[in-house]
């Protein structure tokens, strides 16, 4: 009901409503209007009242809450079962204890902080409260497990026309699923998945978004090789707007993906590539080495052919482009 008044807020932003309008169009008593109005108020909305004019909503607050995300949400699966949270422990746990809980394909953790949010290759995600964007997604998808790496560039590539569309900058991806401004990192994408050997019972896509800091909020190690939307714009940008957007064109390259394949992915991937092309400093357990980023796979590997002449499929390692200030000590992924 509160979600219900609140959408009618918005959609008479800057007009009244009755408390009596709301009343009849929602069949609820004009003292329940009045407690979710006093509800909506606490959360931060700056909601006007006037004798016989009724309500007017003057501003929104940027919060990562149920009401926010779902008015205007437009999918039919990712994020209609939404969870919301001010703290976690991750984001990508939560999920997990949702996921063998029975949760639903489609669910959505979205936290205003995470205490122990994690990066690829066992790296802490620095997040920090009210400023950015720390959500995961559970996906049941019917698929063998070779081909569950295939979705982290279904995440990179929603992710990155996702912001693109919202914010105008020229957002590219780094292999696998960094995504760039220049030489500037402003979003990381951690998949894991839980499969046995004839299928997958579910996959997470933890996804964490600068938005909102500034150059102080990160920390020192970091300011060289990071970078928010607002620094990078030079305006801060609603959180809420940001993740439905996402979440849209999430679920359309989603089902693109179900549909149609890996090809289609891997041919927007390559588009809105930082890789390719590119002299790479590439990272693994069994050690190091240089070459040139040729293209990817359809399992998703890189292509790389090193200095010594050599062609090696990339499965997993940290890629760092060469000449560039990412470098393996700095990344936040």
């Amino acid at each position: 009901m509160k979600q219900a008044i609140a959408q009618l807020l918005i959609a008479q932003k800057g007009n009244y409503i009755s408390g009596e309008e709301i009343s009849k169009l929602l069949a609820v008593s004009r003292t329940a209007v009045w407690k979710h109005i006093n509800s909506l108020k606490e959360e931060g909305y700056q909601i006007v009242a006037a004798p016989r004019r009724g309500y007017c909503l003057v501003e929104r607050p940027d919060i990562l809450s149920m009401v926010e995300i779902k008015t205007g949400l437009e999918t039919k699966i990712l994020g209609q079962n939404l969870l919301c949270f001010p703290l976690v422990d991750s984001t990508n746990e939560v999920v997990k204890r949702e996921a063998a809980a029975g949760a639903p394909e489609g669910t959505v953790v979205v936290a205003e902080q995470q205490e122990q949010g994690k990066g690829r290759l066992g790296r802490q995600w620095v997040s920090l409260p009210a400023v950015g964007l720390w959500f995961s997604v559970l996906l049941r998808p019917e698929i063998i497990p070779a081909q569950a790496a295939q979705l982290t560039f279904v995440s990179a590539v929603a992710v990155c026309r996702a912001l693109r569309a919202v914010t105008g900058l020229p957002l590219l991806i780094k292999w696998p699923n960094d995504i760039l401004l220049g030489q500037q990192k402003v979003c990381g994408i951690l998949t894991e998945l839980s499969a046995e050997i004839e299928g997958i019972d579910y996959v997470v896509a933890g996804i964490g978004i600068n938005v909102n800091q500034q150059l102080e909020e990160f920390p020192p190690e970091l300011r060289d090789t990071t970078i928010s939307l607002a620094l990078a714009a030079g305006h801060s940008f609603s959180r809420a707007e940001l993740l439905r957007k996402i979440l849209q064109e999430y679920e359309e390259q989603y089902r693109l993906y179900l549909e149609k394949g890996f090809a289609p992915i891997r041919s927007s991937w390559r588009k809105f590539n930082a890789t390719l092309g590119k002299e790479v400093l590439v990272s693994t357990r069994e050690g190091s080495f240089t070459g040139v980023a040729e293209d990817i796979n359809e399992d998703g590997c890189l292509l790389i052919k090193k200095d010594s002449g050599e062609r090696e499929a990339l499965i997993a390692g940290d890629v760092s482009l060469r000449g560039s200030l990412m470098t393996k000590s700095k990344s936040n992924s």
